[in-house]
């Protein structure tokens, strides 16, 4: 029961956070900001259209939005929000659902080409480009967090006998691993350093400009699949930072949350005292988090010898 409350839940609140981000960044210009439901509006109203289709653009166009939604969705579903038992777990999963993020991207990536933009397929080029200088990094902790918990499952890193956290033997090249996770999940999900979800500039755009032909249902599901993708990471790495658990639910669920929130508020702060970096910058700045894991690796090899 506590695993489908926990998926139901934050299946229902992923949409809220962003709004988090709109927030501070507002609090920081000196604006007020859109309303903190802004995402369910946007959402409803575009369940509510009709999605427009070029006829220079085939199947995939369609089908793009639904894959990137389906594979954002099965992360909530194997993750242990909060510390409940997730849905679905398998040994090895995590190996699976970071690759279905790519599938989805994949899809995100064929549906853009699929248009017959230039502008699009320059959004892809970049898109396919910088994730992939996050795979090192991101399997690179897997090895660690797989070292320290002897588990290749999102549930048998956080509940398993040697849990991954910050409170340990392992603590020190945990924390480190969480910033170079930081990284990643700034670069896989659009946000500046990297990209700017806010601009309207084509040619500086990366994920926005991907999706500039879909509309209505469409791009409903692609909103909502980056939003939970978007929980996803900051969910992992709040169950880094979080410790210990309680035996109540419904406390640990609250702490959990306050934790998601608070990075949450943290991108919002980057963004809104860091500039957007030169594309000539970006892959820098992306394999900076490689280069930390590499050395957390040798740290954790030799601390084990």
């Amino acid at each position: 029961m506590d695993s489908v409350f926990s998926f139901c839940f934050a299946l229902l609140i992923a949409p809220l956070f962003p709004a988090v981000i709109q927030k501070v960044k507002a609090w920081f210009g000196g604006r007020q900001g859109p309303p903190l439901l802004i995402n369910y509006y946007t959402l409803f109203k575009l369940v509510q259209k009709g999605s427009v289709y070029s006829t220079s653009t085939s199947f995939i166009f369609k089908i793009g939005p639904m894959i990137s939604a389906a594979a954002a969705l099965l992360l909530l579903l194997f993750f242990p929000f909060a510390g409940a038992e997730p849905l679905f777990s398998f040994q090895g999963d995590v190996i699976v659902l970071f690759y279905l993020i790519g599938l989805g991207r994949f899809f995100t990536i064929l549906a853009a080409l699929d248009t017959a933009s230039p502008f699009e397929g320059m959004g892809t080029a970049r898109e396919a480009f910088f994730s992939s200088l996050t795979e090192p990094t991101i399997f690179t902790i897997l090895f660690l967090f797989f070292k320290v918990s002897g588990s290749l499952s999102f549930a048998g890193f956080f509940s398993g006998p040697t849990p991954v956290a910050l409170v340990g033997e392992f603590g020190a090249v945990i924390l480190l691993a969480a910033v170079a996770l930081y990284t990643v999940m700034l670069t896989e999900n659009s946000r500046v350093p990297v990209d700017d979800p806010a601009t309207h500039l084509e040619l500086t755009m990366i994920h926005e400009v991907m999706i500039l032909d879909h509309s209505g249902p469409d791009l409903a599901m692609i909103e909502a699949g980056a939003w939970s993708k978007l929980l996803f990471y900051c969910s992992f790495i709040a169950s880094i930072i979080w410790f210990p658990r309680f035996d109540n639910f419904l406390l640990n669920t609250i702490l959990f949350y306050v934790v998601v929130t608070l990075i949450y508020v943290s991108i919002g702060v980057v963004e809104s005292i860091t500039a957007r970096y030169r594309m000539n910058l970006v892959p820098k700045f992306i394999l900076n988090s490689f280069a930390l894991m590499f050395f957390v690796i040798i740290l954790t090899i030799e601390f084990a010898q």
